[in-house]
């Protein structure tokens, strides 16, 4: 795929999301749900936040929405009270499901 293919299929998604009035998620917000869905668990707010080269307030932030949508859930560390894990739901199952599939169906198209 060439840098402009990737453009246009980034494009074509964006536009895709809008028209099918699916949640409208940030760039944070996004990468943060991908790197929960598509990583092995156990996930922490520290931990995102240092895989992701942000601050834990933006990362908490971002999981605010993300848990308002039932896309991620936090829950305390039964072993260490003073951490945080993000998990998975179905809801942001089906979500990214549906998102892979949009993804993928329209780069066959370019």
């Amino acid at each position: 795929m060439t840098p402009q293919q990737a453009l246009a299929l980034y494009r074509s998604v964006g536009a895709a999301v809008l028209a099918n009035d699916w949640p409208d998620l940030t760039q944070r917000q996004l990468a943060i749900l991908l790197e929960v869905y598509l990583s092995p668990p156990p996930h922490t707010v520290r931990g995102l936040a240092e895989k992701l080269d942000i601050s834990k307030p933006a990362v908490s932030r971002a999981l605010d929405r993300l848990g308002q949508l039932e896309f991620a859930k936090r829950k305390t560390d039964a072993a260490d009270r003073r951490s945080v894990l993000v998990q998975r739901t179905v809801k942001g199952s089906v979500f990214l499901r549906e998102f892979g599939d949009l993804a993928s169906n329209l780069a066959r198209q370019l």
